[in-house]
């Protein structure tokens, strides 16, 4: 079993090293196959794992005093390794066809690899500093790939804001995870949590604050949201595994590792839900108006981020992971779809200037159509269920805001959807464009994902008995919550294939100061840019000229006089001033002596 963790967690490995080796090589094709069926591999022993349902710890050896280099492989390690294992499966089979004609192909997969491996990883350590070194392997990875056009100066700026934005909350996950080795005096999971309820509570506060602000970066909560979106900008097999399975899941299983903590903490927990409430109707809001086809899916991963940090912040920590898992899989789908349909718009994203792309495109609109049923909670598709518990273990609780909130954001959420596949599929072409479908190969990688958004919410049971040796079992189910959830996605969707099949908004819409609002994200990327960055570009400024001008000419007056003393030290009867150094020299190693 431990053999098989392992290959789980090396073959992407190696898949990145065979790429790296064959970066220049023609053979394309074989390289990335050969990668693919690596992480084919490791999706299939991590599966295997969770059928087996072996909990095992997996020790190497000794990082330092408290610190062992090893792997956690339970219930929850093993859910989010198989999550990633089979959505990064199904995105390095796809980017064989979409990377097709890329000068970087083999490039890519390298890439590829290395972030899946960092994922695994991250999920797998069995300690805080383990998770923390995977944690800056995906940000890094993020970089690679999102600016991996990196001749683009726009796709370079998404790719340094992503990786800036990420660094700043990692701050304060670092300093946390200082604060614990500092009181636990181990950095473990199993001995951290052992011993969590004899710390100091006041201490307690902080670790899970700085915890939940690198979780806050990693997973683009407000206000470290903005990244998210512009990391559109890298191919779209990567937004599919950022926002799917890898990158802004690692926040959520952050806040559900260290459940333990975070339950000692009710008032921090309390605040994570309410801003996943705040999240999720705020990135709804600006994927109603959006016209780029990528970014309206970037919001409302956003969005499901918020649902499930309330599920965590509530103390829902195992419908958290089960909405994190049929996430990964419709949204995987939906982005992969996208994809599609920019292949064959000439990688136009502008979905006003689209319509018309059923006939051309009818099996990518099946498949985006059941990834955006699942996306809106309609039944019996699987986001139905994991949202509806999110949904009823709100209410039950007793947090009848937070609810209305998320009630909200679900009907906002089923409009925006059918928003875009009314204006991608089901309404005039609005364009000169010849589309075709993707390739059979494209088409097969996502049937899988297709097969998982259908099907996924009927294991609920299986899933949350699997779970009970390691989270606690709510039993979050309500009739008048799935109800009222059922009658707000259904209306969104009626809604949205009313108002656009009959052409209800014009044009002259866009004039209006709300739709303004939302169109520019609330002016947040604005305020961000003439506030913030602008400010720290004129300090930057301002240093290097100082660094120029006053103390380049400091270090060169201090070499010119040096020069000066050493060529006077040399001459011919040089020897009272040798003796004055020395002299000097002697009388401040007394004193210094005197002063210890």
């Amino acid at each position: 079993m431990q053999n098989l963790a392992l290959i789980s967690l090396f073959s992407p490995f190696i898949a990145f090293l065979f790429a790296s080796c064959f970066a220049l090589s023609e053979k394309k094709q074989f390289v990335g196959i050969f990668c693919s069926l690596l992480v084919a591999l490791s999706a299939f022993c991590s599966l295997y794992l969770l059928f087996c349902n072996e909990a095992f710890n997996v020790s190497l050896f000794e990082w330092f005093a408290g610190v062992n280099f090893g792997f956690d492989i339970d219930a929850i390690s093993l859910t989010m390794m198989s999550v990633v294992g089979i959505v990064a499966t199904c995105v390095h089979f796809y980017s064989i066809f979409y990377m097709a004609h890329d000068e970087g192909f083999n490039k890519f997969f390298a890439y590829l690899g290395l972030f899946v491996f960092s994922m695994l990883f991250l999920v797998m350590s069995d300690n805080f500093l383990g998770l923390f070194v995977g944690w800056e392997g995906v940000g890094l990875c993020s970089w690679l790939l999102i600016g991996f056009w990196y001749k683009n100066d726009t796709y370079s700026f998404a790719a340094n804001e992503a990786f800036i934005m990420n660094r700043i909350a990692d701050l304060g996950m670092l300093l946390g995870i200082f604060w614990l080795y500092l009181q636990a005096g181990t950095l473990k999971y199993d001995e951290v949590f052992s011993m969590v309820q004899s710390l100091d509570h006041n201490a307690l506060i902080l670790i899970a604050t700085c915890l939940f602000i690198g979780a806050m970066g990693k997973s683009a909560q407000f206000p470290f949201h903005t990244w998210l979106a512009d990391a559109m900008a890298g191919p779209t097999p990567v937004s599919a595994l950022i926002h799917a399975a890898t990158m802004v899941t690692a926040g959520v299983y952050l806040v559900i590792r260290a459940s333990t903590l975070y339950d000692l903490v009710p008032e921090v927990s309390y605040i994570i839900a309410l801003l996943g409430a705040f999240v999720a109707i705020f990135a709804a809001s600006m994927a109603l108006v959006a016209r780029d086809l990528k970014r309206i899916i970037a919001y409302s991963t956003l969005s499901q981020l918020g649902y499930m940090f309330v599920a965590a912040g509530l103390g829902a920590y195992g419908i958290a992971l089960f909405h994190l898992a049929t996430h990964a899989f419709f949204k995987s789908l939906l982005f992969l779809g996208a994809g599609n349909v920019m292949h064959a718009m000439n990688d136009k994203l502008d979905i006003k200037k689209m319509g018309g792309l059923f006939k051309p495109l009818k099996f990518t609109a099946i498949l985006m159509c059941i990834g955006s049923l699942a996306l809106a909670g309609i039944y019996p598709f699987a986001g139905f269920f994991s949202k509806d518990l999110i949904l009823g273990y709100s209410f039950i609780s007793f947090h009848h805001g937070i609810f209305l909130v998320l009630l909200i954001a679900a009907f906002l959420t089923a409009f925006y959807s059918f928003r875009l596949l009314m204006l991608v599929f089901f309404t005039p072409a609005r364009h000169d464009e010849h589309p075709h479908e993707a390739s059979k190969i494209a088409l097969l990688a996502m049937s899988p994902l297709m097969v998982l958004a259908i099907v996924a919410g009927f294991f609920e049971h299986s899933f949350f008995e699997y779970l009970s040796t390691k989270l606690v079992f709510i039993d979050a189910q309500n009739q008048i919550v799935m109800i009222c959830a059922s009658v707000a996605a259904i209306l969104g969707v009626i809604l949205a294939i009313f108002a656009y099949k009959n052409s209800w908004f014009k044009e002259s819409i866009e004039e209006n100061k709300i739709h303004k609002l939302l169109s520019n994200d609330y002016f947040i990327p604005r305020f961000y840019h003439q506030f913030i960055v602008s400010k720290y570009e004129s300090l930057c400024a301002i240093l290097k000229h100082c660094d120029l001008y006053i103390f380049d000419r400091i270090v060169e007056k201090i070499a010119l006089y040096s020069q000066i003393i050493s060529q006077k030290m040399i001459m011919p009867n040089s020897l009272n001033l040798m003796l004055r150094f020395l002299v000097a020299a002697f009388v401040i190693l007394l004193i210094l002596v005197w002063m210890v």
